[in-house]
């Protein structure tokens, strides 16, 4: 048997949005469940270098990595189920594959070959594929291919997965995840599209050794046999991934399917420990059965497509589940708040959440919104843009400074209290430019967030270019608005707190890249906690 890591490849057919991040993180959970190291990377088949550029509409949430990555949200899915940091290394997009071949070709690394598919970019896939595994820290290395098998983008990758199975042999294995629809109409599940996406993934040389089938109704062995039959896999070998009423909860089905075991088996990794889910089923015993229920209005400018604040929404229900309250959010537009609709459109929330952005659109909602919680008690959550809208509206209503703005919405502003760092006025691109990534910070013991983390030192993670402009410091902390969290490095504020107020906090940082199930983001916690205490509460 080999001792070297253990790749699996995980590949989607028939519709995107399947849930392959989902299986391959409830897989590795599994995995490290019993002992195992596991990691999990994205191949990302779009032609654009990271998604720091994508429109949220276009690709849901950005993620960011300690290590400054912008990436796919699906890397959040695999930090929130494994609470194990990725990086860099974790995503992989084709932008970023050709844009190294290129860079290799124009410094002559090539020595004057062609520049092809086949060897070029597939070698650049692999090398990339590997770059985990030969650090032997982890013993199995997942990879999730994005898109569907036959997409036109995903050949490369799906190239060079094939050439990796055939050169590491039984170290490597293929998972297949489809649809098996339900028709209505007939009453039946079908098996002919997991066929056919089973067909074409061989027609490119490549033989899945696990099928899992997503489907609405139960799988009788009927029909397992007659996938595994026309598919060429084992009986056990047709896993069935029933909807699940969470995410959280998919890999507690998986268990009982036991995809962890032929996994195993097909890897020759016999493992003589049994999963042990006991956290994990204790945060879905808690989960499931809240003593209360809390609303909490999320204000944002995507919130049509919910994935946008993706991490948001996972840490209220990691901090739920730790405060045993059900949080209910409301999503709120934030380009259809007004001064005039603001105490409508807010009321019943016994908490309210300003999410992060970028430009102007929606932005004076968010601070009619802050004005409300501020004014009226409401126990208030300011993130990135959230927080710096949380300093604009200080600024003018409390410091009557006219025309205090963000110089990132009006450049002219003669108030700008969020003004641009020095040494970013310069630059003008716009990929991979802002402070991204792990920062430390520390804390002002006589504050809300020393209290919620127990430490004055901490680390948190980034994604923004616009800062607080310090000559406005001591005029917020005299009006009341203290900086509670401070970058000992560039003395630049991460947090602001309002003193004379219930629960009233803005963080520069993303705390809610941090959240897990393991480990609820502190600032969540807490802050799901002060909504608790206050008043407007409704029974579960």
């Amino acid at each position: 048997m080999s001792n070297s890591t253990k790749y699996i490849f995980v590949t989607g057919g028939v519709t995107s949005s399947l849930g392959k991040g989902i299986i391959s993180a409830s897989l590795a959970k599994l995995l490290q469940s019993r002992g195992f190291s596991v990691t999990i990377q994205k191949l990302d088949p779009y032609i654009n270098v990271d998604p720091g550029t994508l429109n949220p509409y276009e690709h849901g949430e950005c993620f960011v990595t300690d290590d400054g990555a912008e990436t796919d949200l699906d890397l959040g899915h695999y930090e929130r189920f494994l609470n194990v940091p990725t990086s860099q290394a974790n995503n992989v997009t084709t932008g970023r594959i050709y844009q190294s071949v290129i860079d290799k070709e124009r410094r002559g690394e090539y020595l004057g070959k062609t520049v092809q598919i086949i060897p070029h970019i597939t070698d650049e896939i692999k090398e990339r594929i590997q770059i985990l595994g030969k650090k032997g820290t982890y013993e199995f290395v997942i990879t999730e291919i994005g898109g569907t098998v036959g997409d036109i983008e995903s050949l490369p990758y799906i190239e060079a997965v094939r050439q990796l199975k055939w050169e590491l042999n039984e170290d490597a294995m293929f998972i297949h995840l489809t649809l098996v629809p339900f028709l209505s109409a007939s009453g039946e599940l079908k098996t002919k599209p997991t066929q056919h996406s089973v067909k074409t993934l061989l027609e490119y040389g490549v033989q899945p050794d696990v099928l899992v089938c997503r489907t609405e109704h139960h799988l009788n062995k009927e029909l397992r046999n007659k996938i595994a039959r026309f598919c060429n896999v084992d009986q056990d070998a047709v896993i069935e991934s029933i909807d699940a009423k969470s995410i959280y909860e998919v890999p507690v089905l998986m268990k009982e399917e036991k995809l962890d075991e032929v996994v195993l088996r097909k890897l020759s990794m016999p493992s003589t420990v049994e999963p042990d889910l006991s956290n994990w089923s204790l945060f879905l015993e808690k989960w499931s059965n809240p003593k209360k229920t809390v609303r909490i209005g999320l204000v944002g400018k995507y919130v049509e497509l919910k994935d946008s604040y993706k991490s948001i929404a996972e840490s209220f229900i990691h901090a739920g589940a730790a405060n045993q309250v059900k949080v209910e959010l409301r999503w709120i537009h934030s380009e259809k708040l007004n001064e005039e609709n603001v105490g409508v459109m807010l009321d019943g929330l016994s908490g309210l959440l300003v999410a992060p952005g970028f430009g102007s659109r929606g932005i004076e909602g968010k601070i009619c919104a802050i004005k409300h919680a501020r004014e009226y008690r409401i126990p208030f959550l300011g993130i990135c843009l959230g927080m710096q809208c949380a300093v604009i509206e200080f600024a003018r209503n409390v410091l009557n400074l006219k025309g205090a703005h963000t110089t990132e919405i009006d450049p002219d502003s003669p108030n700008p209290v969020i003004d641009l760092m020095d040494d970013q006025k310069s630059i003008t691109d716009k990929g991979g430019t802002m402070r991204l990534g792990a920062y430390p910070c520390e804390l002002n013991k006589d504050s809300v967030a020393y209290h919620a983390y127990g430490r004055s030192e901490i680390s948190e993670r980034h994604r923004h270019r616009y800062e607080f402009n310090n000559d406005y410091l001591s005029a917020f902390e005299e009006a009341g608005m203290s900086a509670a969290g401070i970058n000992p490095l560039s003395g630049l504020v991460e947090i602001i707190e309002i003193k004379d107020h219930p629960w009233f906090v803005g963080v520069q940082f993303h705390p809610e890249y941090k959240s897990t199930v393991a480990m609820p983001h502190p600032i969540f916690n807490s802050f799901v906690k002060a909504v608790v205490n206050e008043e407007h509460l409704v029974k579960a």
